[in-house]
């Protein structure tokens, strides 16, 4: 064996992901892991990664280094064990230098405004009066239909504050019927300036027949190319993010997002989202 010459592959995904994110405000030298980071604030990687993933509609692969949901998880017994006896056991770093916040306060629908700004700013977010005022009243909503808000719910909220108020449409209420051997009927109420416009529509699916309706009573030529679906947190009333991709009569294109705990909302926000945007162009 003397003398013979060896080489060794080493996953490059955490090396990658660390490099390759940089924070938008400079500060003193970091060092996560043993490895010097000039000028990288690495607390920022977390949630620049987060942000990257809500403006192109990619989420993030649980197996995602340093960012993703299984990174610091650990289910093995062995592992538990070892990371209770000491962390470094099986991970390099803590999660806090990444920025993934670790909080245990817990918020609910008694929750007030000052708790809510409490937690935010634990987990690194700095929201104006007004913008507090837009994620309040939808935290309040969701506190409405979900038992405990995790972190993950509210970071959720704060990421998409700005598709939920932009835009001159926004949706007011919708009612779909839908089932085997029956039609697909949805009725859709949008708010467009200061007037309420309603519409129906049948389709092959409950998504056609809204996404019919709005272009119905839009009167717009608007066409889905792409559309999925992502659960943004855990659990059976899980908040669902959904992502379309739709184009105007120009052709170009336009992603649209929307979330609720329940799918169809959160698809037809989506769909009002993206066709906000292709108003907003002018189109």
């Amino acid at each position: 064996m003397f003398g013979m010459k060896t080489s060794c592959l080493f996953p490059s995904g955490l090396c990658c992901q660390v490099a390759s994110v940089f924070s938008e405000k400079r500060t003193s030298d970091s060092t996560v892991s043993g490895v010097s980071l000039s000028g990288v604030n690495t607390k920022q990687i977390y949630r620049s990664s987060k942000l990257l993933s809500n403006i192109t509609g990619v989420p993030i692969p649980p197996s995602k280094a340093i960012v993703g949901a299984n990174a610091f998880a650990h289910e093995s017994g062995i592992h538990q064990h070892g990371v209770i006896a000491n962390a470094r056991t099986y991970e390099i770093m803590n999660s806090t230098d990444v920025g993934i916040p670790q909080n245990t306060m817990v918020l609910g629908k008694h929750s007030g405004k000052h708790a809510l700004r409490e937690k935010l700013e634990s987990m690194g977010y700095e929201l104006s009066d007004e913008e507090l005022e837009s994620v309040f009243t939808r935290f309040k909503d969701l506190a409405d239909k979900k038992k405990n808000i995790t972190s993950s719910d509210i970071e959720a909220l704060v990421l998409h504050r700005q598709a939920a108020v932009q835009g001159s449409c926004q949706l007011v209420s919708h009612v779909v019927n839908t089932g085997h051997g029956v039609p697909n009927i949805s009725c859709i109420k949008l708010q467009r300036g200061d007037e309420q416009i309603e519409d129906v529509a049948i389709g092959t699916g409950p998504l056609d027949a809204s996404f019919k309706a709005i272009n119905r009573m839009l009167q717009m030529d608007v066409k889905l190319e792409s559309f999925s679906l992502n659960a943004v947190t855990d659990g059976e009333d899980a908040i669902g993010e959904a992502v379309v991709k739709v184009s105007g009569p120009d052709g170009r294109s336009y992603t649209g997002s929307g979330l609720s705990t329940d799918i169809i909302e959160s698809s037809i926000r989506a769909y009002v989202n993206g066709i906000n945007k292709i108003m907003e162009s002018g189109n």
